[in-house]
């Protein structure tokens, strides 16, 4: 029986590297560490790992070009990314190449710990409630559709994702900023306005049940009435 998770560090700074393994190790995690984004991709096929840090700055393959591989293959194992950039034009790049978390360097090893339990959490929650009624829908989380008597929709990372969130808070409010920061990494302006068009996607994708409806509440959220 499995008894520790897996997480696989792709770091090439040495001293930091050691430093989180040792760390982890401490806390009960199974660490496979890697010097740079190549051999990360190929221990990633190897030992299947549960949960990835990836550091973007990374020689042979960056960070953001592994994540964009792994998601080709895996859609949802938690990805959280180490960078010292700090513009958020970067953290959104993260996002889109796939990522659930970012932290900027300098950081505490506590706070990191902290962000591997709850995604490993929040992951392992998606996987045993992979198929969700919505409805006249059965929404699979794990395959990313939804469906409708015989017709299927496939929806996309993100869409999937926040209809999970939706779900989980079906017809209470689930609130604006926490969902921006949790899928988008920060609740700017920008992001706020591709959120909106998500939602509109989604509100598309759900139309076929009248019983469906997805408010915005104004100052709030959203709520998935159903």
């Amino acid at each position: 029986m499995k008894t520790k998770a897996k997480i696989l560090i792709a770091e090439d700074e040495i001293s930091l590297a050691t430093i989180l393994k040792e760390s982890l190790e401490t806390r009960d995690f199974e660490v496979i560490l890697c010097p740079n984004g190549e051999i990360a991709l190929s221990k990633f096929n190897a030992e299947q790992p549960d949960l990835l840090v990836l550091d973007i700055m990374m020689p042979k393959k960056d960070g953001l070009t592994v994540a964009k591989e792994v998601r080709s293959h895996n859609k949802h194992i938690p990805i959280i990314f180490l960078t010292a950039k700090s513009q958020t034009k970067d953290v959104i790049e993260g996002f889109e190449h796939g990522g659930n978390d970012y932290l900027k360097k300098p950081f505490s090893i506590e706070e990191l710990i902290v962000r591997i339990s709850a995604l490993l959490n929040r992951s392992e929650i998606k996987q045993s409630n992979s198929n969700l009624t919505i409805g006249a829908y059965t929404f699979n989380y794990t395959k990313q559709k939804i469906s409708f008597n015989t017709t299927e929709t496939h929806l996309t990372h993100r869409e999937a994702e926040l209809l999970f969130y939706l779900s989980e808070k079906r017809n209470e409010i689930l609130d604006r900023s926490w969902i921006l920061k949790k899928i988008w990494g920060d609740d700017d302006f920008f992001n706020a306005r591709s959120m909106d068009v998500f939602i509109s996607k989604l509100r598309k994708k759900l139309s076929k049940d009248k019983n469906v409806e997805i408010l915005n509440v104004r100052g709030f959220g959203y709520k998935l009435i159903c």
